[in-house]
């Protein structure tokens, strides 16, 4: 992902700070204190005693020419990099939220079609205008969460245990799967079931080599079993393998090419659980091929993709506030 020279020349300046502390909003870093700031990156640069931000600038580059997700997000090193120059514990002449750092930061970013922002966990991220995209160097949803992301995921977990099929794909999955990078993310509904062929949801995802691939969603509230009697609100795993069969083998219009295309791979997400001997059965059902079609999300790993992308809270999950009317209020 190559960056303009002069937004790494901006950014290095930003690293290395300025000798005057007055007139600044970055602190001041010696060649040493360059080597420690990158080695707080998880990297292994070391300053070679040349000028600093020619230097920085260089490893900047360096940086950005790694490996990345996709063409709207940078490296995870990069992302490192930006957490680590605005750690608010670093304000200088600024607020704790460091507005004027911000703004600097910013100024240099947009050009990229970046922003930087800080979230609830008061960590500094990446976001790509143009596709609202957070990048982060920490999206890994099998990593511990802090008691605030742990709070919020006790709060979506109760949402999802009240919530209508409906307002899962609407409140949780589609705005998930945006973020996560999915485009052209179109619902089937449920009122009318004649156009849905198996799936809830189609969407498709731009490989960096700019190759697309198509998905459909069959999304169910409960749990999935191999049960021959199922609890209400549960779903069957047979009846799940011909939705399957449907949504495979059913073309999809792409109005954006004017083409009808195949899904390339089918989502089986539940707000419940899949038990593994649901996956078994369903992976015997299916031959080689379509078997390495099929991909399974369950209740964790809605929730914990959901919080480790900084995603807010669907209304409905969000604690209620005291109403001021309210007899109850001591006022």
């Amino acid at each position: 992902m190559p960056f303009k020279q002069r937004t790494l020349d901006s950014i290095a300046e930003m690293i290395c700070g300025n000798y005057d502390m007055n007139t600044t909003f970055f602190l001041y870093r010696t060649g040493g204190n360059l080597t420690r700031f990158f080695r707080d990156c998880d990297t292994d640069y070391v300053h070679d005693g040349s000028t600093r931000n020619h230097w920085v600038s260089g490893v900047l580059k360096e940086i950005l020419e790694e490996p990345q997700q996709n063409a709207q997000t940078p490296p995870e090193t990069f992302c490192r990099v930006i957490q680590t120059l605005m750690d608010q514990a670093d304000a200088c002449n600024d607020p704790p939220d460091r507005p004027g750092a911000l703004a600097l930061l910013n100024s240099a970013l947009a050009r990229e079609g970046f922003e930087a922002f800080y979230a609830e966990d008061r960590q500094c991220y990446l976001r790509h205008i143009a596709t609202n995209t957070i990048a982060s160097a920490a999206v890994n949803p099998h990593r511990p969460f802090s008691a605030s992301e742990q709070k919020k995921r006790e709060q979506l977990l109760s949402y999802l245990d009240v919530a209508s099929e409906d307002e899962i794909i609407q409140e949780v999955l589609l705005p998930l799967f945006r973020q996560l990078g999915f485009h052209r993310i179109t619902t089937a509904g449920h009122k009318d079931k004649a156009l849905e062929y198996g799936k809830d949801i189609w969407m498709k995802f731009t490989l960096p080599t700019l190759h697309v691939l198509y998905f459909g969603i069959q999304a169910k509230k409960g749990k999935i079993d191999s049960s021959g009697t199922t609890k209400a609100g549960n779903a069957n795993v047979a009846e799940i393998h011909n939705q399957v069969l449907m949504m495979l083998g059913h073309e999809i219009f792409d109005p954006e090419i004017g083409k009808r295309v195949l899904v390339d791979h089918a989502f089986i997400v539940s707000a419940g659980d899949i038990t593994k001997a649901a996956r078994n059965w369903l992976g015997n059902k299916l031959d080689a091929s379509k078997r390495s079609q099929l991909l399974f999300m369950d209740r964790d790993d809605i929730v914990n993709l959901f919080v480790v992308t900084n995603m807010p809270l669907p209304n409905g999950a969000l604690p209620e506030t005291p109403s001021f009317e309210d007899d109850s209020f001591p006022f």
